[in-house]
């Protein structure tokens, strides 16, 4: 047993080192996003936004009102809820009152067609909306007037059945919604930008997605998306498979991230993990290659820890010198990972290059923890995930 041990470390080494190799690619693929430029058209179809609302979020009012001041020649807003009493109702009303000149529209529904109540929201506007391309947005979602003139251009293509864009974390008050911010820009972004220089775009992110309403109707209508959490992968997924492409658009939206505690923000990741582990099993298994700077600590920590406790033989190589020498570099990379973000998202605001080993260790515990059970709480609900990536509610 003691004879393999030299083995395991120098296959860590290695698994390390593959590391190093991602986060050099990360950097690229963001140095290559930077280069591109924004892709400009006249191209001005007529847009239906859907907007699905569940209570007061911290700047509600601001994030529904950059969708009504678009700088876009036709297009129409309509907000959802499931309930009458809804208090986001007031701020609704309030838009309306204060943008007569635009098509706006509430529809109140409580209809519910599958678990993912979302979903539901969104059938239920949907029956309301009077254009072709439909553009789907979350509440916590903010965006700039040229918004809808960047996401259309992308449907010049007639091969192009829906668009999704890159978002950017804006914490709103507190520690914990800094380090879900940081989970958005300094891994999601990357990963997604490594991704598409491997292969094509087949998924949608969940911040802003706008769909053809035929690519929508060929898939099965939001109908076919009524039960999955991940509705944004499944809604790319699906247009994917149906021959259409998926185009990332070169805007990138705001995302107002507000995690009132630790356990809530876990809560949060939790779900997001267990749901990617089930819809993309073997590339989440994978995802543990970014976690680079978690890994070069685990192994130095172990091959210390071995070289205290037993006698090992003949080395290859120092394994604590080289593991610390990975774990500088990732530290290295990691912290010119964070800064480099910040201009291809648009990040404004102070740099905390101190709490990315603290994100990157809570990223790699909420990744292990991931694999053990398959429940989630949702909006106050619980639910497990099945392993197609279907909810089931639990009671």
């Amino acid at each position: 047993m003691t004879s393999a041990i030299p083995l395991l470390l120098t296959l860590g080494i290695a698994v390390c080192g593959t590391s190093l190799v991602y986060l050099v690619a990360a950097l690229g693929a963001i140095a290559m996003r930077s280069a591109r430029p924004p892709v400009l058209s006249d191209f001005r179809p007529p847009i239906t936004v859907l907007k699905p609302v569940c209570g007061l979020e911290p700047s509600l009012y601001d994030n529904l009102r950059s969708f009504c001041d678009q700088d876009y020649p036709v297009f129409q807003v309509l907000f959802g809820v499931r309930d009458a009493d809804d208090p986001a109702v007031h701020i609704v009303k309030r838009l309306m009152r204060e943008c007569p000149g635009r098509d706006l529209g509430l529809v109140v529904d409580g209809r519910i067609i599958g678990t993912n109540y979302k979903i539901s929201n969104l059938a239920n506007m949907l029956g309301a909306a009077k254009h072709d391309i439909v553009v789907i947005a979350d509440s916590d979602a903010r965006v700039e007037e040229d918004c809808l003139a960047a996401v259309a251009a992308s449907f010049e293509d007639r091969s192009v059945g829906a668009v999704t864009c890159l978002y950017r974390g804006v914490p709103v008050g507190g520690m914990p919604s800094t380090l879900g911010a940081m989970f958005i820009n300094d891994w999601l972004a990357p990963s997604v930008l490594v991704g598409l220089s491997l292969q094509k775009l087949s998924f949608c992110l969940g911040a802003l997605m706008a769909v053809r309403r035929g690519a929508l109707e060929a898939i099965g209508g939001l109908d076919s998306l009524a039960s999955y959490l991940a509705d944004d992968f499944m809604l790319g997924h699906l247009v994917a498979r149906r021959g259409l492409g998926v185009a990332l658009s070169s805007y990138v939206v705001e995302n107002r991230v507000h995690e009132p505690s630790f356990r809530q923000m876990i809560e949060h990741e939790l779900r997001w993990a267990r749901t990617m582990r089930t819809v993309r099993p073997a590339g989440y298994f994978l995802s543990f290659l970014t976690d680079a700077l978690p890994l070069a600590v685990l192994v130095t920590a172990v091959a210390a820890f071995l070289e205290m406790g037993l006698h090992l033989p003949e080395r290859p190589f120092d394994f604590d010198a080289v593991g610390l020498g990975i774990a500088v570099a990732a530290l290295t990379l990691r912290i010119r990972l964070h800064y480099a973000v910040r201009p291809v998202l648009g990040i404004e605001g102070p740099v905390a290059p101190w709490l990315v080993p603290v994100r990157d260790l809570l990223s790699f515990a909420i990744r292990a923890a991931s694999f053990i059970g398959r429940g989630v709480s949702w909006r106050g609900h619980r639910f497990a995930v099945q392993p197609d990536g279907t909810l089931h509610a639990r009671s």
